[in-house]
């Protein structure tokens, strides 16, 4: 069963909250900001070809190509929230997290680059 959609206005401010934070923000708002974020770079880069994991709050599939269905798919990219938060808003590029090591990337097609960020806060 698919989980229910996160409400934008929720969403939203579950991110600036986490993304303001100056501690580190309830795990609640922090799982909720993750999930959202995910939500939206599913439905900007629809498709099934890479999955996206951020343990322990959520994974989503996402850019068109070939459909992955059983096992591990062969297009990973796994981060941290932190690191997802900063990425997924524009406070962190692709090629800055990878180079640093904060995002795993296997696979073909394994670079979200083109399709970040899905909801820009940073300028």
């Amino acid at each position: 069963m698919a989980r229910a959609r996160i409400a934008d206005a929720a969403g939203e401010h579950a991110v600036h909250s986490a993304v303001a934070a100056t501690e580190p923000p309830p795990r609640d708002t922090l799982a909720m900001a993750v999930r959202y974020l995910l939500q939206l770079l599913a439905e900007q880069a629809q498709g099934n070809t890479v999955e996206v994991r951020v343990p322990p709050f959520g994974a989503t599939q996402c850019i068109a190509g070939p459909r992955h269905t059983r096992g591990t798919p062969p297009n990973v990219i796994e981060t941290d929230a932190a690191t997802w938060l900063a990425l997924a808003t524009g406070g962190l590029t692709w090629a800055e997290a990878v180079a640093s090591g904060a995002v795993h990337a296997s696979g073909q097609r394994a670079d979200l680059s083109a399709h970040l960020p899905v909801l820009r806060i940073h300028s």
